[in-house]
């Protein structure tokens, strides 16, 4: 066990000096896994994890969903979103916020990434919410909270990170995504219409749209929702899993991209933002395979179970233990190094205790979604700095407050609740 403490200090203390997480993991994985059996050893299975990561079908699954979510995102469909949403909310008190919230839900969706969820919804939003005369603090800190759906519902590029670290069913975790996203979708959207009842000035009224207008609104949105529709409805039914799901995605995806007459220079540029994030992921992906072999070897989390079952501890305190660690790290880490730097360890442990897996893997996402809008590092929170250099980030942190207090509030619910998050996969898929 002390092995396994040192070996995250270590990583966290890379990861602080600014070193990439893919080389902090793999550095302190390699070096641990030397300094307990052998130099040679420890090559082995670097080379072998890499290869076993890079030569994995399941990992085919997240370049294709990156590429689905970029196409999406290059064709415009967040505007068209976005006006839906207001036509039908805006006129209501928060409305346009509420607007904001539905349409990042929408969005999520189908891009699968909190950080683009954020950015695009940022640079379409907002200038809307502050034309009708929404504060600041409002309005920034509406988009950073959606922006953190973008990792819970479906389609979700963090989950299946999740889902191949812990060789978890995939399809399970986008089904158990669904009903605690829909509670996050309604908390933050509670969230918009406290702040709009207790401060009007700061979220006024939009103008109420005609009928005609919101029957058009819909017209621009239906290709989006097939996509939608047939990538998750193709999962939930048994046509074909999710890696392949991910190819009929990223295949209708171009083809939406194509019939919105996306130039060819942009294209070209969709396919190398991609292909650069799917090569940073799968690189976090080996560091990450590379350190939990170390804490595999170290058995470090048999010994906390050990300690567990001789009565120090009761399983549910153990929980609460790990959620508060996943709290506090949120506030200083990235939401990505945080869950692969904490798997290793917290996995096999949760397990042996008993607790389900697809639960597990939605307690986490959550986790890290506050961590996305936590004060000092929360990432939504520099983003919608880097876009809005005018607004100063203590207004935007300010804002995410009661968005923070709805998180806390849907984790208990979900934590106390397990079947909110198992009962879908049980349906769709069984309970085996």
């Amino acid at each position: 066990m002390l092995s396994a403490g040192l070996g995250f200090l270590a990583a966290l203390v890379l990861i602080f000096l600014r070193v990439p997480i893919a080389i902090a993991l793999a550095v302190v994985g390699f070096t641990g896994y030397a300094m307990l059996n052998d130099v040679a050893p420890a090559f082995s299975v670097m080379g072998l994890t890499a290869m076993g990561s890079t030569m994995s079908y399941n990992l085919a699954v997240v370049p294709l969903f990156i590429l689905m979510g970029n196409l999406v995102a290059g064709a415009g469909i967040s505007q068209e979103l976005y006006r839906a949403a207001q036509v039908y909310v805006g006129h209501r008190r928060g409305g346009l916020g509420i607007a904001t919230i539905l349409s990042c839900g929408g969005f999520a969706a189908v891009c699968g990434s909190s950080v683009a969820t954020a950015v695009t919804m940022g640079r379409v939003a907002i200038p809307s919410m502050r034309s009708y005369g929404y504060a600041d603090s409002l309005s920034t800190a509406t988009v950073a909270a959606g922006g953190t759906l973008g990792i819970l519902i479906p389609p979700s590029i963090i989950m299946v990170i999740y889902g191949i670290t812990t060789e978890t069913h995939i399809g399970k975790l986008f089904a158990a995504g669904i009903v605690p996203g829909l509670i996050g979708i309604a908390g933050y959207a509670a969230a918009v219409n406290w702040v709009a009842r207790r401060h009007p000035d700061r979220a006024p009224r939009a103008d109420t749209a005609t009928r005609a207008e919101r029957l058009d609104a819909l017209k621009n949105v239906w290709a989006v929702c097939a996509l939608f529709a047939l990538v998750l409805g193709g999962i939930y039914g048994g046509f074909f899993t999710a890696t392949e799901a991910s190819g009929i995605g990223a295949c209708g995806a171009l083809a939406f991209a194509l019939m919105r007459r996306t130039p060819l220079r942009e294209l070209v540029e969709i396919m190398r933002v991609s292909a650069e994030t799917t090569a940073v992921l799968f690189a976090l992906i080996i560091g990450a395979s590379i350190f939990s072999e170390f804490v595999n070897l170290t058995g470090a989390h048999q010994g906390i179970l050990s300690v567990v079952r001789d009565g120090a501890l009761s399983p549910v305190m153990v929980m609460v233990v790990i959620c508060l660690i996943y709290v506090l790290l949120g506030c200083v880490l990235d939401s990505l190094a945080m869950m692969l730097l904490t798997l290793p360890m917290f996995f096999p442990i949760v397990v042996g205790l008993g607790f389900d897996p697809i639960w597990f893997g939605i307690l986490v996402v959550m986790l890290v979604e506050i961590g996305l809008i936590t004060p000092p590092i929360g990432m939504n929170l520099f983003v919608l700095k880097s876009i809005l250099p005018d607004v100063r980030l203590m207004t935007i942190i300010r804002g995410v407050v009661p968005f923070i207090a709805v998180d806390i509030l849907r984790i208990l619910l979900i934590a106390l609740i397990p079947a909110l998050t198992l009962f879908l996969p049980g349906l769709f898929f069984g309970s085996g």
